[in-house]
Formats: structure tokens, C-alpha cells, sequence
């Protein structure tokens, strides 16, 4: 892909995520002269220009219309760049052209997706095909899924390290987490719940831990939608909104890497609360809260935070690693920033940048499985993360 006109396309760069994705380049990368080569593409050339000088973009920062429901000129553009980074969901809705003209030209994708049905629609259809163009089609390159993606994959490196063996069972804990979640996110819920209607097969892939991994299916996986208190952390853990599509690019990873955590691995995601009867309060409302946790008024597509509230925003998250003889092992995940705007768009770019560096064969995976550590130490020195073992 060497004589590509652009490394890297942001496309959906005039919505409220894309921008955000824009001006971490603009941040990063915008006045070094041996930078990625970047463009905005969007669907109307008046509101990406409008988008570039208001985001302090250099007025030569190129700009190509593209549009969703125009496959061909999706198709041109991925024929221009190494890499797409798109912001355009919910995908099940708008990502099927680009996905399909990623493979079909070779192109780098990487997104935002957390739908874990059109994901496994997406495997199918194309992970052999994308292994033959060399395209590599990453999805969940946000904060779902990298920070647990990563987490693990991390963990496990340092479990091998300190005890022999990788840890069978993990646990991983949000600690704490200040911000908000996208109106992206709130409309792919909102169109998994609508097609599942239709399609029962969509509640059991969303209920399936495995569903990402076809042909392995592997043990009983730990619920995490039963609140309890647990000894090791001396707080209450509740359900998580985000532990459905977390888990299964978890177990993607695995399966991709050849089982590197073992083909008996278990995990699961909880939010902590607090110790006592208070803490148990709060994870017993959460329970109720899994059942709409957008509230009566979700954001919009195109809605956010605003500047000082992604600046303020922030998240901590635990992982445990446990073996039946009693040892164990703690890893911390770290993010400044809202974690569904001013995180995410760092981690998607950063995806980007180690795409266009990674030597990895093409097909339909995760950012842990594609990038490994290089994605962690790009997100350490460019995206205000850590990743750390903890005593």
C-alpha cells in the first residue's frame, strides 16, 4: 500500500466524534512535517471545510466526500488510503458499503462498533476475504473495547511472566468513571434492540460470550448481571452497560491469538460501588438501570459533552487475575477524559497509527489481537493512558 495517496481517512470527521478524531490529529500529528498524511471525509464538502477551520486544521488538510449510501464513492476512497477510521454508526445501519470496500481494495478500518450481532455478521461474510486482501477490519477501537481488549491481553503478559501461566480467571472492575456515553453508542443499542425484535438469533448472539469466536465455544462464562459483594476488593460490583460487547472482543482476542490465556479462560465485567448497605443499594439499582441506561431523554448522534466536561472526565479500571492454588495478580487500566468522546477519540486515531505501522495479516479482529503492546505504548505516549501492574 505503499504508493497510497493518504495514510489515513477520517470519515464521518463533520460529526461530533469524527471532529474530535480530526482534532487529535491536528493535536498530535498537525506540525510535525514527518506525520501521517490524513484527510476528512465526510458528505458534504461545505461542512467539512467549515469543520477544518474551525478545529485549526491547516487549510491544506485535503477533504473527500464520501457517502454511505453511495458505495462507489466509498469504494474510491479507500482506494486513496491505508487506512479508514470511521465514526459513522450505528454501523449496522451505515457500515456495510465500507466495510465491504475495505476488503475489496485491501484498506485498513478500524471503528467504534459495539453491536455485537453485525459484528458477527461481518466474520462471517468477510474475515476470509479480508485474510486475502490483506485488510485488516478492526472493530471496537474505542472505549469499548480497548481499555479491557488491552487490559487483558496486558495482564496476561505479566501473569505469564510473574507465575508461569496465565491467569485462568480475570475479573475486570471499573473502579471509577467520570463521563458520559456517546449518542452513537445510545443509537446502536437502540437499532440492536429494534432488529432483535425481529430476529430472535440477534438476543442469543447478544446473550452468547462466544459469539464472536465461531466454531469455539468455550466454558461456562461468570455472570456479571447478579449483584455481590466481593472479599478482594471490599466493595459491592454491579452490572456493567458495556461488559456484553467487552467480553466477547475479550474472548475474540483469545481466540484469534491461538488461546494465549488458555481455552478454560473465564471473565467478566462489574462496575464497583461502595462497601455496606449503600453499596449494595447502588449495585441493586444498576440492575434496573441495564434495563434502560439511557434514561427517558438518551443523547443524540451529533450530541456531547462539552469541552470541560470531556477535560473532567476519567476512568479507572481494575483487572484481576486469579489460578485455583490461590494466586493472583492486579492490573490497572487508566484513561483521562470523558471516556465516550475525549478518550475514545484519541484511542481510534491511535489505532489508526499503529495500523499503518503493524505487520499483521488481514481479517476481521480486535484491536488486541492486531496491535498487542504496540497499540499500549502508542496510547501511553499519545493518548494519555497507563497501563500498570499493581502491588
Amino acid at each position: 500500500m505503499a504508493d497510497k495517496e493518504f495514510d489515513i481517512i477520517i470519515y464521518g470527521a463533520t460529526g461530533y466524534t469524527g471532529r474530535l478524531v480530526a482534532e487529535h490529529f491536528v493535536r498530535e500529528y498537525g506540525k510535525s512535517d514527518d506525520g501521517p498524511k490524513w484527510a476528512m471525509a465526510g458528505r458534504s464538502e461545505d461542512k467539512l471545510a467549515a469543520v477544518r477551520e474551525e478545529i485549526g486544521a491547516p487549510s491544506t488538510t485535503p477533504m473527500i466526500v464520501a457517502d454511505a449510501e453511495d458505495p462507489a464513492s466509498l469504494e474510491a476512497m479507500c482506494k486513496r488510503t491505508k487506512v479508514v477510521l470511521t465514526t459513522v454508526g450505528p454501523y449496522q445501519l451505515y457500515g456495510d458499503a465500507l466495510v465491504e470496500a475495505c476488503v475489496k481494495t485491501g484498506t485498513d478500518y478500524a471503528d467504534l462498533c459495539g453491536e455485537p450481532a453485525w459484528m458477527a455478521e461481518k466474520i462471517e461474510q468477510h474475515h476470509e476475504a479480508a485474510k486475502k486482501s490483506g485488510a485488516r477490519i478492526c472493530f471496537s477501537s474505542g472505549f469499548d473495547s480497548i481499555p479491557f481488549d488491552l487490559g487483558v491481553l496486558m495482564l496476561e503478559k505479566e501473569a505469564k511472566a510473574l507465575h508461569g501461566s496465565p491467569a485462568p480467571r480475570v475479573k475486570g472492575r471499573v473502579r471509577k468513571m467520570q463521563g458520559t456515553f456517546s449518542g452513537g453508542t445510545a443509537a446502536s443499542l437502540g437499532a440492536t434492540m429494534k432488529a432483535a425484535m425481529k430476529n430472535p438469533k440477534i438476543i442469543a448472539q447478544l446473550r452468547d460470550p462466544f459469539a464472536l469466536t465461531p466454531g469455539f465455544e468455550g466454558p461456562d462464562q461468570p455472570s456479571g448481571m447478579v449483584p455481590r459483594y466481593e472479599d478482594e476488593t471490599g466493595k459491592w460490583a454491579a452490572p456493567f452497560v458495556m461488559a456484553p460487547i467487552n467480553t466477547k472482543n475479550v474472548h475474540r482476542t483469545n481466540f484469534l491469538g491461538g488461546h494465549p490465556y488458555g481455552e478454560d479462560f473465564r471473565y467478566d465485567e462489574m462496575v464497583l460501588t461502595s462497601p455496606g448497605d449503600a453499596g449494595k443499594a447502588a449495585a441493586n439499582a444498576a440492575v434496573e438501570l441495564m434495563k434502560n441506561p439511557f434514561g427517558a431523554k438518551p443523547p443524540k448522534p451529533g450530541e456531547g459533552p462539552t469541552r470541560e466536561e470531556r477535560e473532567n472526565g476519567f476512568y479507572d479500571v481494575l483487572f484481576l487475575g486469579e489460578w485455583p492454588d490461590g494466586k493472583q495478580i492486579k492490573y490497572a487500566v487508566k484513561g483521562k477524559f470523558d471516556p465516550g468522546y475525549g478518550s475514545t477519540s484519541r484511542m481510534i486515531g491511535e489505532t489508526g497509527m499503529a495500523l499503518l505501522e503493524s505487520d499483521a495479516e488481514g481479517g476481521v479482529g480486535t484491536p488486541g489481537s492486531f496491535l498487542g503492546e504496540a497499540l499500549v505504548e502508542r496510547l501511553r505516549d499519545h493518548a494519555h493512558l497507563t497501563f500498570e501492574v499493581e502491588e
